[in-house]
């Protein structure tokens, strides 16, 4: 799978920037005075290094979503898990750039901060430890919620939510209908809608519910869990551009 960041050369440097900042070096004792210690001063100034790990920090969390956890911490330096951490980053970014070079792989890229914001938002803060599984959960919560709101509507959720919100059946009081198309009487509007319902049932039957039961079960691949939240994007992108029909 590609690596979810669009511009590698830029990746790449800023990383190379982090690590010449953070680069370790034994201070000199002070005259006259010998210090016994493991510790180790960076050449960069510490402020410097705090603006370039903003940047940085992002950059590892696409590359390697884990490397707070997997990388080990070190009492030498405050940076040095970092200074691992870019060290892989850029060795996993070198072999991707090397590879497309040479299978010439042109097939698009599936960016999750390219779906909807319902979506990556909700899925975000598992998925950048590591937890894809339940950031697909996350993410799945998320959607239900949103359409919630813009529907209006509490008492029903997931499954339930969508098969009446795409509804073919005029609204009713209290239960608004959500339209991808004005009503023609055509195939193609009855298709639609029965679709969307079809969908969003598919999801939750085959996905979130399955996910949500899943203790005790090793974590999706990284690529099974993005496939799995381009599919929740698609059904938030229906709902955020349904117009709500009311009675």
């Amino acid at each position: 799978m590609a690596i979810p960041i669009a511009d590698i050369a830029w990746a790449r440097a800023e990383l190379a920037r982090f690590l010449e900042l953070t680069t370790l070096y034994h201070p000199p004792d002070p005259p006259g005075v010998a210090f016994i210690t493991s510790r180790m001063s960076n050449r960069g100034e510490q402020k410097d290094i705090a603006a370039s790990a903003q940047v940085v920090e992002q950059i590892l969390d696409r590359v390697l979503p884990r490397w707070r956890t997997e990388v080990p911490d070190s009492r030498v330096n405050r940076w040095c898990r970092h200074r691992e951490a870019a060290q892989r980053a850029d060795a996993v970014l070198e072999r991707d750039t090397e590879i497309r070079a040479r299978l010439g792989d042109d097939a698009p890229d599936l960016n999750a901060a390219a779906m909807h914001p319902w979506a990556w938002e909700g899925a975000r803060p598992l998925w950048q430890s590591g937890h894809f599984r339940e950031a697909v959960t996350a993410a799945a919560r998320k959607v239900n919620a949103e359409t919630q709101n813009k529907l209006d509507r509490k008492d029903v959720s997931e499954t339930r939510l969508f098969q009446q919100a795409f509804s073919q059946d005029a609204p009713k009081a209290g239960q608004p209908r959500l339209r991808l198309m004005q009503d023609d009487g055509s195939d193609t509007y009855r298709s639609v809608h029965r679709g969307a319902a079809a969908f969003a049932e598919g999801f939750f039957a085959a996905i979130r519910n399955p996910n949500s039961h899943a203790d005790g079960l090793p974590d999706l691949p990284q690529h099974e869990a993005l496939e799995q939240l381009a599919a929740l994007s698609v059904l938030a992108r229906w709902v955020a551009a349904a117009a709500v029909v009311t009675v």
